[in-house]
Formats: C-alpha cells, sequence, structure tokens
C-alpha cells in the first residue's frame, strides 16, 4: 500500500461524527508508454476531487499480430490494450454499455507493480458478473446509470496494465477497461491473522481483541449529507456512537438484552412483519451473540459516492453466500481498500446505487458493513438478482472455485447470521420462502423455498460462491444454530 497504516487503537464510545476526509489526488501527467507510444488521451483523466480514482480507458480491436503473440483463438471478436503505463490503481474490470447483454467469451489481464519489476502472468477475470445486481423492477435496477460488469479482480499497487477480451460471439458494445485506485487508508486495518473480536479461541470463553481501527480526525459532514443520513450510513444510533469505526461484539445475554430493550422501529423501522420478529425474539431468545463489526466509516467508504437515502424491505428470511471473485492475493490490512476499490467499481463503474452486498468478510475473519442504512435493519442489497427483497448478502472476500475458504472466515458467517437471522426470528438450519424477482432459474413471482442460510447459486445459474465455499455453508448453518443456542 502506498500509505502507511496508523497503528491500531482504541476509540472511545463519545466518537462525534465524522466521515472521512478528502484526499487530493496526484495531478495528472503525461506519462510515455511502455512500448515507446504515445498513451491515449483518455489514459490519464483529470484527478478526481474525491478519496480515490478511476481511469476508464474504451478497448480497442486487437490487430493480427497482436492476437498471435498472445497465442489465443480470434473467436467473434477480440479487443483489449497493449501494456501501457498509467496512473497507480489496484483493482480492475470491465464495462459495457448494456447491462442486459452478456459477455460470452474470457477477459486476462497482466500488470505491472507500482515502481517498476516484473509483470505479473496473464490472470482471469471473472465474466458472469449479471447474476448480481439489483432486482429488475426497482429503482436502482432500473437506472440509467446501469452498465454491464464483470467481477472486479484485486491486483495490487500497480501502473502498468494489458488487457484482452475474447469472444465466443459478439461482444457487448462499448467494453471500457476499469482501473480503480481505493484511496488513502483513513485508519489502521486488522493484522493479517488478527482474531476475529470476541471469537472463541481454542475453546476459552470470548473475548474481545486489540485489534481495532483507530480513529480518524472529526471534520464536517460532506455537503448535502444530514447528520441523520450521515449516522445511519454508518451503524445504527442504538448499537454504536456517531462516528464509531466499529460495533463492539456482545456476548448472548449481552446481546438478548440489547434485543429486549431495542426500540421496535430500531429492529425493522415501520415494518410491521418486522416487529413481530421483534416481538418473536423478545419472547425467545433464539439469537447469536453480536460479532464485533467494522463500519463504513472503518473501511473507509466515501458517503458521497453512493445515492442519498436507504431502501430497505419488510424482514430478512435468508441470507445469501457470495464470494466477491476479486481473487486471494490481498493481505487483511488491505481489506478495507479492497472495499473501498469495490465500493468505487460498483457504484461508478457498474451504476449501481451503493456497495452491493449487505456485509463483508476478509480472510482473517473480520466482518465489514456493506450498503448503508445500519446493520441491524433490513437493507435492500443489489447481490442476488431476483432475490434481494427480504433477504441480505454476504460477500466473503476472494475466489473460492479452487482454493477452499479460510476457516475463519466460515466462521464469521456463522456468527454473523447467528445474531442477524436470530434479530428476525429466523433458525439458521431452516428454510424460507423468497418471491422471485426475476432471473435466469426462476421466473417473476415465483414462490422458491431455500435455506436460511444458501448460496447464490440456489438463486441463480452461477458458480458463486465457488464449489469450495459452498462446500462449507452446511458447517456454517450448523455453528449459526449452535451460537443462537439451539441444538
Amino acid at each position: 500500500m502506498r500509505a502507511s497504516l496508523a497503528s491500531s487503537i482504541a476509540i472511545t464510545c463519545a466518537a462525534v461524527l465524522a466521515l472521512p476526509v478528502s484526499l487530493a489526488a496526484p495531478a495528472a501527467a503525461a506519462v510515455p508508454s511502455a512500448l515507446g507510444l504515445p498513451p491515449a488521451a483518455t489514459a490519464l483523466p483529470p484527478a478526481p476531487e474525491l478519496p480515490g480514482s478511476t481511469q476508464s480507458l474504451p478497448l480497442v480491436p486487437l490487430g493480427a499480430a497482436t492476437r498471435s503473440l498472445g497465442g489465443g483463438a480470434t473467436g467473434s471478436g477480440e479487443q483489449g490494450l497493449t501494456r501501457r503505463d498509467v496512473r497507480p490503481f489496484s483493482l480492475v474490470g470491465v464495462v459495457w454499455d448494456d447491462p442486459a447483454a452478456p459477455l460470452h467469451g474470457t477477459v486476462q489481464v497482466r500488470t505491472r507493480p507500482t515502481g517498476g519489476g516484473a509483470w505479473s502472468p496473464w490472470q482471469d477475470v471473472e465474466t458472469h458478473n449479471e447474476e448480481h445486481g439489483a432486482d429488475p423492477d426497482t429503482a436502482e435496477g432500473s437506472a440509467r446509470a446501469l452498465r454491464g460488469s464483470t467481477a472486479p479482480l484485486w491486483v495490487g499497487d500497480s501502473d502498468g496494465v494489458e488487457i484482452r477480451v475474447r469472444g465466443e460471439e459478439a461482444l457487448p458494445a462499448g467494453l471500457r477497461l476499469e482501473l480503480v485506485d481505493p484511496g488513502e487508508d483513513p485508519a489502521a486495518a486488522p493484522e493479517e491473522g488478527a482474531q476475529q473480536e470476541g471469537a472463541p479461541r481454542d475453546g476459552a470463553p470470548a473475548t474481545r481483541s486489540a485489534m481495532v481501527p483507530a480513529a480518524p480526525a472529526a471534520p464536517a459532514a460532506p455537503a448535502g449529507l444530514s447528520a441523520a443520513e450521515a449516522a445511519a450510513s454508518g451503524v445504527n444510533a442504538q448499537l454504536a456512537p456517531y462516528g464509531a469505526t466499529w460495533i463492539p461484539a456482545l456476548s448472548k445475554e449481552e446481546t438478548e438484552l440489547t434485543v429486549r430493550n431495542m426500540p421496535q422501529e430500531a429492529a425493522a423501522p415501520q415494518r410491521q412483519a418486522g416487529q413481530a420478529a421483534h416481538a418473536a425474539v423478545a419472547a425467545q431468545p433464539y439469537i447469536g451473540p453480536r460479532p464485533k463489526i467494522i463500519t463504513r466509516k472503518g473501511w473507509g467508504a466515501d458517503e458521497r459516492l453512493r445515492e442519498k437515502g436507504f431502501v430497505y424491505t419488510k424482514t430478512i428470511k435468508a441470507a445469501f453466500v457470495h464470494h466477491s471473485a476479486t481473487g486471494n492475493n490481498y493481505t487483511c490490512r488491505q481489506a478495507p481498500s479492497v472495499l473501498r476499490s469495490i465500493y468505487r467499481y460498483h457504484v461508478k463503474s457498474s451504476g449501481w446505487r451503493d456497495f452491493g452486498y449487505n456485509f463483508a468478510v476478509d480472510k482473517c475473519g473480520n466482518i465489514y458493513e456493506g450498503r448503508a442504512g445500519g446493520v441491524a435493519k433490513p437493507v435492500m442489497g443489489a447481490h442476488t438478482l431476483g432475490f434481494n427483497t427480504n433477504s441480505m448478502g454476504i460477500a466473503v472476500l476472494g475466489t473460492f472455485s479452487k482454493s477452499n475458504p479460510p476457516a475463519a472466515a466460515v466462521t464469521a458467517v456463522a456468527r454473523l447470521t447467528a445474531w442477524k437471522l436470530g434479530l428476525y426470528g429466523v433458525n439458521p438450519k431452516g428454510t424460507s420462502y423468497l418471491i422471485s424477482g426475476g432471473g435466469n432459474l426462476y421466473k417473476k413471482g415465483r414462490k422458491v423455498r431455500f435455506n436460511a442460510i444458501a448460496g447464490h447459486r440456489d438463486g441463480f445459474a452461477t458458480e458463486c460462491p465457488g464449489v469450495r465455499l459452498y462446500g462449507k455453508l452446511g458447517t456454517a448453518r450448523a455453528s449459526s444454530a449452535k451460537y443462537q443456542g439451539r441444538r
């Protein structure tokens, strides 16, 4: 990372409302191509005012000589960019004009570390990303800004890129390479290998870890964002003070007491069904201990990127588990940067209203707040096309088609679902019915039965969350139920 990370310190409960400070991006400068050719005019767009940046480079047809160097078949089209120098970035993806147009083919990139060094091998970018996103008939799902997009790929701090896109059929129009710089870290991130706060170690009682992000200085709230919106975007006001970078873990007894004392509207605002679920939890304490959750402020989300306001559903009936498909080449210190990059890619490149998932989990088992609106509330995400209503999405950072998910990440999924599903009276080992909003497996309006902890592939024809992570969901369900106090 280009920025050194501050040492971790505990924040006080009297923290004031604060949002990330805008950091001026480096001024654009003319950078020659690595091949001795002048760079494309779009390679160095004006430096943005917001923390982080996105370079959007249109792809061009690749000539026969370039294809022969790559050693691949042309298929029904091949576009890309030859090696070139660009401003520093850490995450890549490809977008196109029509969000309904699929990209059937392969996308491969290779990059060069910032400051020089050997170019990476070719890396595959997951092309089938249409199964993510908002439901078609929602305001977000029909927004004019929506674009088709691949999954994003984390490549680390780089300043050189080459890309090739090979189509098995006609490629969609308007292909562009998106290079995302997450910006500087606002605070210290969790240590590599640090245990999640509150997680038992070797059968010992749950303890609270000292690994918490530091609280940065408190600037004024950004223009156009009310204090109430800023607070709600980070955490529920009743769960943590304004400006908190993390929500502390509670024991099961403390969690049950908190829920019983929570105002009805806090568990499910203005929703009759949610109030019924809250009453059920108060009567029968099948709820897991609340885990530590790093807030949006904790990982440095710039609240000016997303749309204002929040969208809620009636309740939470199921949790869909995903992998982010961003690769496994990140450290837990880099996880906040990965999240800021995905956030910017979802909003600025793909045209979504906010971060798509409700929660994220890194390889060390740290849990992060995703989409804004309050971690205990039924916030509508854009994670499982057709089934975003009355569900929540959890993305485990990484790719688990061939790699096993870390045990800490599976445990974190179990702990998070034990708490969040418990708030709405859901048994993690049970099943729930959701109504399809439309997709490639289930027609709109069909009533579908899901496991309370389901995989993305259960609701859409996709490989997500990867066969290795999908195979661990049974373990997560059993552990989640135990955390709730069920047999």
